[in-house]
């Protein structure tokens, strides 16, 4: 499909600049009017998924995935499934291995390609047999989940009617060459400060296997990849990780409608994470990049982001040429 027109999104006065846009919305944004239900199911592999629930007996269901070191209560997780609610929509927020409030019992815990526990999500929702439809909704790491899930799978359960992926890394290895510049080394840091508490918690339940010494001299995706997130996760170093989880490769064989949303002054994103090509070679894949919103940002005064109420109105639109809203 090609690249639809620059959507225009008007940042609040003052929230000038990548930075600031990213930095406020993730930090500082209150979102109430969200309860969750909460369920535990188990995994094959004898470990455990958390998902949380915020319900309206309706027929559809949006299933959002979180991005690094998030979970359901980060203020884009909220926010979002407070407008779908608002739209008539059931919402399904889960946590992903090790990011509900307590750690996972497995060696591995989750990463930017880890579909299989998404799958395992779905398969959970589709044998209920209550929704008739069902959209998916990925933050950033969780995006580019959801973006792989559909590619690599082509067609899924007629049920998965849409998806929606914000702020996606959709290359890891130019997302983690631009995490390494000077100018992001504050969030860099945060995410480091975050995933060494992982660490030492896999170190102290699997003493020999994981060690957490020296964590101190990781400064960047590569070095922490390299020493972690591949030897866990069935991965030969970063560059092999990268290259089979990276999402732009799988965009190709997504069979259902997606809309893909990357502001072009995400400071998180390089220029590889803007795939152009790759979508204009799928009839069902949409890309929109905003000059402005930051990663994960796009606020706007009032209720919902800007991305929130694109993402509704996406879905809508989806709705209306199929059956229509379900309740």
């Amino acid at each position: 499909m090609p690249v639809l027109p620059d959507p225009i999104y008007r940042p609040p006065v003052g929230f000038f600049g990548g930075h600031l846009q990213t930095i406020v919305p993730n930090l500082f944004r209150f979102v109430g009017g969200v309860e969750y239900r909460r369920e535990r199911i188990a995994t094959p592999d004898d470990d455990f998924l958390d998902l949380d629930w915020s319900e309206r007996e309706s027929e559809n269901l949006a299933i959002l995935c979180h991005g690094l070191e998030g979970n359901s209560t980060r203020p884009y997780m909220l926010g979002m499934a407070r407008e779908l609610g608002r739209q008539g929509w059931d919402v399904l927020a889960w946590n992903f291995r090790g990011c509900g409030g307590e750690p996972n019992r497995q060696l591995c815990f989750y990463h930017s390609g880890a579909t299989e526990d998404l799958e395992r999500v779905i398969a959970h929702v589709l044998a209920v047999e209550r929704y008739r439809t069902v959209t998916l909704i990925g933050f950033s790491l969780g995006g580019n989940v959801v973006l792989k899930y559909l590619g690599e799978r082509g067609e899924v359960d007629a049920r998965i009617s849409s998806a929606v992926a914000i702020s996606v890394p959709c290359d890891l290895r130019d997302a983690a060459e631009q995490m390494a510049r000077l100018e992001n080394w504050l969030y860099m840091r945060r995410f480091l400060r975050h995933l060494r508490g992982k660490i030492e918690v896999k170190s102290r339940q699997f003493p020999g296997r994981v060690n957490a010494e020296g964590f101190g001299k990781i400064r960047d995706f590569r070095s922490f990849d390299d020493r972690y997130t591949a030897p866990l996760h069935g991965f030969e170093d970063a560059e092999d990780y990268w290259r089979k989880c990276s999402a732009r490769f799988f965009l190709e064989g997504i069979a259902i409608p997606t809309l893909l949303i990357n502001a072009r002054n995400d400071p998180f994103l390089g220029e590889a994470c803007y795939p152009i090509a790759e979508v204009e070679a799928n009839q069902e894949v949409f890309l929109e990049m905003p000059e402005q919103g930051g990663h994960v940002g796009f606020s706007q005064w009032g209720r919902a982001s800007w991305t929130e109420r694109r993402a509704a109105d996406f879905l809508a639109e989806r709705c209306a040429l199929g059956e229509g809203i379900r309740r």
